[in-house]
């Protein structure tokens, strides 16, 4: 059973049936930033807000890898290639 949950600037999917309850320790500054986000309206609960937090570590990290990827066939990016994404971003 999944249920669509959104409010504020959250807006997500709890996938019920597909849970692992864990118990972890974290700094209080970090527990009170997801209390605050659920107070917000930014996450649904404590839980989709690390959940969140873990899925946007993941799909970092997937990235870093991709580019890590690309520097090693291709070498790192040059001047021209700056120059171009300076253009394409409007910040020339």
């Amino acid at each position: 059973m999944s249920r669509s949950v959104s409010g504020g600037n959250f807006v997500g999917v709890y996938a019920g049936d597909m849970t692992t309850k864990l118990a972890v320790s974290l700094p209080d500054e970090l527990a009170e930033q997801a209390r605050q986000a659920v107070r917000d309206g930014r996450a649904a609960s404590v839980s989709a807000y690390i959940a969140d937090a873990m899925a946007q570590s993941a799909r970092t990290r997937s990235i870093t890898g991709l580019v890590a990827d690309m520097r090693a066939e291709d070498g790192p990016p040059g001047e021209e290639d700056y120059a171009w994404a300076r253009r394409a971003l409007g910040v020339e």
